[in-house]
Formats: C-alpha cells, sequence, structure tokens
C-alpha cells in the first residue's frame, strides 16, 4: 500500500522564508556575536561578498531541501494517507514530525564537531536551538497550511 502525498509547494516556500529568516535573526542580532565567539573569529569579521552570496545560496538550496522533506514525512505520518484511520491535529504533526526529525538526525550530527573538531558544547547548543527553532516553525507551516 503506498500512501496518498499531495505536498503543498506554497507552504514548503512559506517555510524556506521561515527558515531564512529564523536563520538570520539567530547568527545576526539574537546569538551573532556569541556563535562568531564560538567559532573564534573576530566580533567586527565581515565575510565578502562573494562569500556572502554562495552561503545564502546554499542555504536556500539546503532549506528547500529540509523544506520539501519535512512536508513529505509531515503527510506520511498521517493515518489518513495510508487509509487506517483518523489523524490526530495538525498542530500535532506539526510538532512531533520536526522534533523527531531534530533528535534523531540533528542533534547527533552535530554531535561530531564536539567529538572530531574540539568545538565548544556553547557552539553545539547555539547550532541545535537553531535547528529544533528553525524545523519547529518549519513543520508547523507545513502541518497547518494543507
Amino acid at each position: 500500500m503506498q500512501p496518498d502525498i499531495q505536498l503543498n509547494y506554497w507552504a514548503i516556500l512559506a517555510a524556506v522564508a521561515a527558515s531564512m529568516v529564523i536563520g538570520f535573526l539567530w547568527y545576526g542580532p539574537i546569538l551573532g556575536k556569541a556563535w562568531m565567539k564560538e567559532m573564534g573569529r573576530p566580533a567586527d569579521h565581515k565575510p565578502a561578498p562573494k562569500v556572502m552570496q554562495r552561503g545564502m545560496i546554499l542555504m536556500v538550496i539546503g532549506s528547500f531541501l529540509t523544506a520539501v522533506m519535512l512536508a513529505y514525512s509531515v503527510e506520511v505520518w498521517r493515518l489518513s494517507a495510508w487509509k487506517v484511520g483518523a489523524n490526530a491535529s495538525n498542530a500535532t504533526y506539526g510538532f512531533f514530525v520536526p522534533f523527531f526529525a531534530w533528535i534523531g538526525f540533528c542533534a547527533p550530527l552535530l554531535l561530531g564537531a564536539v567529538a572530531w573538531e574540539n568545538r565548544s558544547w556553547k557552539l553545539f547548543c547555539i547550532n541545535a536551538a537553531h535547528y529544533f527553532v528553525s524545523l519547529q516553525a518549519m513543520g508547523m507551516i507545513l502541518a497547518l497550511w494543507r
């Protein structure tokens, strides 16, 4: 049996935009100084425009891939997609799908930076919390905007 999956591409684009805004705020005014310090960069460090442009393009691509996979995951978890029962609330899927993606994939992968790159636990927490907040926002958009 195959699930009946229908993705909302407008919601996917909104999730990408939300992820980019959260990243801009997270690594800018909210925790930018702490992140720069933990990365060992001077407070006045300004990357070249080409470096910023490349980084933004890569993050848009990465956020798009994340949003598509998260949208697919939200839909796959719905019991109605499998025609086997009633769904939980949309907000339930919007919370738990990103939570399990974060706890099962993001957090463990970020541990590699602590284990092998000698990065600090503070940097781990900054980055892990960013992914948690970003995935939660994306998940809610994708689950609620059907």
